[in-house]
């Protein structure tokens, strides 16, 4: 296990600037996930903590000691990636005991079979140690790639997208297989991705990037229900939040798209602190529901059907939103509907910074709940 810390990190390629005075930490055994979409610096990140790349400013340390100086080997990480990095003419079994082999390491014979078996029983590939690794599929090929970093025993796991290459189902499957061998080893995990289920399923903490630099860290269930800004409302939840301007004056909202409004209730009005003028409300699709005499008048605009739930686009005026509805719920093209806002899950963003403007102390509270 490992601590690792990122301390005022900057890296420049050029006139690029892929990170931007970024502080990270990620404590002893923690499954740490980094989500952010394409060209974030999320694989920066990694390759900085594996030593491949240097920081143009700050400094990165493993348990405590700066690590700056240091070589790729001497930080004793494992790097997996989402091309399997394997030798296609070995077996599964000379791949696995190839990085003990090294001159670095010259780990004796008996104790690289004995790792190389303990490997491939956690990993369930005791029956391909003998098979040539061109005639494995893809998610045995990544299972030996884990392999190959498990046999090491490394201080960290640093995982660049290994799972973006396989089918949807396998990648459901090696999702809780990867968290499970993370609880297993009892081993720090860094984990880089840009998709959203592998980040709140996997991560103890998830930290979401955007242009370089960490929009927010925290559990899966506090970067999904208390979003600090507007990208990370956005970007975290499928489908993604609706983001809806508006004006609030005292107790009334008014939304001018839909030309509709609804009054906030005592708990949400202070909840929304010094909210005033124009906002942008977030709203997600599943704190939208039917109700008889609900204030949002709207009609059908395109169903999704997913089997357990339906994701409904709705048409309130010029406004265009999203909400789950039961699977059961009648919903032909253009039938009117009426709908209420569930206010203990809305949020509230400033239009200008795109900061929250949810009062601090609610939200802490409402994090300990």
């Amino acid at each position: 296990m490992a601590h690792v810390r990122l301390r005022r990190v900057s890296k420049t390629f050029g006139s690029h600037e892929a990170l931007k005075d970024f502080d990270l930490e990620i404590q002893n055994g923690e499954f740490f996930v980094l989500l952010g979409p394409t060209g974030a610096g999320k694989t920066t990140t990694l390759r900085l903590i594996a030593g491949l790349e240097k920081p143009t400013e700050g400094t990165i340390e493993i348990d405590g000691v700066d690590v700056g100086g240091w070589g790729a080997a001497e930080r004793d990480v494992a790097l997996v990636l989402q091309q399997y990095s394997l030798y296609p003419r070995y077996t599964v079994r000379q791949n696995l005991e190839f990085p003990l082999k090294s001159k670095v390491r010259r780990v004796p014979q008996p104790e690289i079979d004995d790792r190389v078996t303990r490997a491939a029983k956690t990993l369930r590939i005791s029956h391909l140690l003998d098979r040539k690794v061109d005639r494995l599929s893809g998610g045995e090929m990544q299972r030996v790639s884990i392999g190959r970093a498990i046999v090491r025993s490394p201080r960290i796991f640093l995982m660049d997208e290994p799972l973006s290459n396989l089918d949807a189902k396998l990648r459901e499957s090696l999702r809780g297989e990867l968290k499970d061998l993370q609880v297993k080893l009892g081993a720090t995990f860094l984990f880089v991705t840009h998709d959203q289920i592998e980040a709140m399923s996997m991560g103890d903490k998830v930290g979401v990037l955007n242009g370089g630099r960490l929009a927010q860290v925290g559990t899966p269930h506090d970067i999904y229900h208390h979003p600090r800004n507007m990208f990370v409302a956005s970007f975290v939840g499928s489908p993604a939040m609706n983001l809806i301007e508006a004006e609030i004056e005292g107790n009334e909202v008014y939304i001018p798209a839909a030309k509709n409004g609804f009054s906030l209730d005592t708990a949400t009005r202070r909840r929304f602190g010094t909210a005033r003028g124009k906002v942008v409300l977030g709203v997600r699709a599943e704190s939208i529901a039917l109700s008889d005499d609900g204030p949002i008048h709207a009609r059908v605009w395109a169903v999704e059907n997913h089997g357990v739930e339906k994701i409904v686009t709705l048409k309130a005026g010029d406004l265009i939103f999203r909400a789950t509805l039961p699977p059961t719920l009648p919903t032909e093209i253009d039938a009117p509907l009426r709908l209420v806002f569930d206010q203990t899950r809305m949020h509230v963003f400033d239009p200008v910074t795109e900061e929250s403007l949810v009062d601090e102390d609610d939200r802490v509270m409402q994090a300990a709940e």
